[in-house]
């Protein structure tokens, strides 16, 4: 590359976000740089450097300036009005592994970690990308690369260590409701004196996530420093993970999945892993829901999953143990961060709730502490069952919520629910058969969930519930009246709760 090729030019920022690294500059120095729009280009400011793709404009920017918005600007370390060194980048050295990757050969673990570095810089386009998270579909990856994977994805952002034995919990997703488990079971885990600092997404797909229900209650979006500060004054944390750059290649990835409707197998563990290990976690459960309408339908799928998991905890030096558990409706009697806080706290307060949410959290707080060591295996959900009706996983949760710059003492009617609400009552007398939950899940978003937390859809009859004509069976809330009757009619589409009577049908 000649000398020619290279600009430096004055930083500008710009209020605009992307899915990728962009710099926007003028056309007169994209022509001399000789680059377009799509083209990628190498910011260097001092000794840091990052990637970005190209766009053009004739109006935006000055000649002689660039645009950058300000999440780049911050990895760059760049004050407005400094000035920034652009090149022009050629096929990176990675750009072979990531040809013999589309073809289905296999990658060392020095190509992988070069692959995902240049990936993390921004080297690659979405096109690129795609390519390599599809290869996946069609030629899936060894255990040992897969464990290649999961390491340069670690080995590329932020690692967290602490000083002492450190355990997780994550569910694999797919059932509506799941998102509060944890908000009984991470306060059940470190009332046991054991560190458990859970990192969790935000919902992609979902009516909520963890982070979601627990910003509810407190601040999620924490650095490492304050979610190191509180789990060593708390023993646990229930924070966002989007803030912490821990393996950040796997949020560049999810962006991609989402747009193009997949979700790999090997993809799904690398991400589960990759972000337990760069917190630190040494010993992890492992929540696979099974169940119609869930992510995972049948017990073979399932079973075939929990043992890419073990056989990935081997070669990663992470303990791991699979609970298949059942995911057949949506989990206790809430969808949607409000509504799921506020039965979470609840639970907490009475020491008693839906047996779907208490009983699962209990039961994955169990595994923690026989993995522990604390308690004999199968004695685990018994300790655990204690700490909760002893009220000391409330008490945790307290602190917890505290530390994180919430209120302690808030009550389940001091959280805001929405105010438009719509209640369906059973037409028949008889039993609920079914819930789906795909169609729960439709009707939460539709409803404005996760986006507005007072959104969701409250219960009051599960699998099994005998109900009477006129009964409830359950109650919509947005705080929008648009979206109420949007759900409404989507509720009449999909029917996404079942009343059957003894009577099927007379003949003739």
């Amino acid at each position: 590359m000649s000398k020619k090729t290279a600009r430096t030019l004055r930083a500008r920022f710009v209020d605009l976000s992307f899915t990728q690294s962009t710099v926007i500059l003028s056309e007169q120095d994209a022509s001399i740089l000789g680059v377009g729009n799509g083209s990628i280009v190498l910011l260097t400011i001092g000794d840091k450097h990052h990637s970005a793709v190209v766009l053009t404009t004739s109006t935006m920017t000055n000649p002689g300036e660039c645009l950058i918005p300000r999440d780049l600007a911050s990895r760059l370390g760049v004050s407005e009005g400094d000035y920034i060194g652009i090149k022009p980048i050629g096929l990176p050295p990675s750009f072979n592994s990531l040809m013999k990757r589309i073809r289905g050969e296999k990658l060392s673990e020095a190509e992988f970690m070069v692959l995902l570095r240049d990936i993390v810089d921004g080297v690659y386009g979405e096109a690129e990308i795609a390519a390599f998270l599809v290869s996946q579909l069609y030629n899936p990856l060894t255990d040992q690369e897969l464990s290649y994977l999961i390491k340069a994805m670690v080995e590329t952002g932020v690692k967290v260590k602490f000083e002492e034995t450190t355990y997780g919990i994550h569910s694999i997703g797919g059932v509506p409701g799941n998102s509060k488990v944890a908000l009984l079971s991470v306060p059940i885990v470190s009332a046991a004196g054991l560190l458990i600092p859970k990192t969790s997404s935000r919902a992609i797909t979902s009516p909520s996530g963890t982070a979601d229900t627990m910003e509810v209650l407190a601040r999620v979006d924490l650095t490492v420093s304050e979610i190191v500060e509180i789990v060593r004054k708390t023993k646990g944390v229930l924070a966002w993970g989007g803030r912490l750059n821990l393996a950040p290649a796997d949020d560049i990835f999810v962006n991609i999945e989402r747009k193009l409707a997949i979700d790999p197998d090997q993809q799904m563990i690398a991400s589960i892993l990759s972000k337990k290990l760069a917190m630190g976690v040494e010993k992890l459960v492992i929540d696979i829901p099974v169940g119609r309408g869930a992510k995972v339908q049948e017990m073979p799928r399932g079973e075939q999953l929990a043992s890419l998991f073990l056989r990935q905890g081997s070669l990663l030096n992470i303990s791991i143990k699979v609970a298949l558990t059942y995911g057949g409706q949506p989990i206790g009697t809430s969808v949607g961060p409000a509504l799921e806080a506020r039965e979470a706290l609840k639970a907490h307060i009475e020491k008693r709730g839906s047996r779907s949410l208490v009983d699962k959290a209990i039961m994955l707080a169990g595994l923690i502490m026989e993995m522990s060591g604390k308690v004999q295996p199968g004695a685990g959900a018994d300790a655990a069952r204690e700490i909760f009706l002893s009220g000391k996983a409330y008490e945790k949760f307290k602190e917890i919520i505290e530390a994180q710059g919430g209120n302690p003492g808030v009550s389940p009617n001091d959280i805001p629910v929405g105010r438009y609400t719509y209640t369906l009552k059973s037409p028949i007398e008889g039993a609920v058969t079914h819930i789906d939950n795909a169609a729960v899940t439709l009707i939460a978003r539709a409803l404005g969930a996760p986006i507005d937390k007072g959104a969701g859809v409250e219960f009051h009859a599960k699998v099994g519930y005998r109900v009477n004509k006129g009964d409830p069976l359950l109650t919509l809330y947005s705080n929008s009246e648009t979206r109420l009757d949007e759900a409404i009619t989507l509720l009449n589409e999909y029917r996404p709760i079942i009343v059957e009577g003894m009577l099927v049908k007379t003949l003739p």
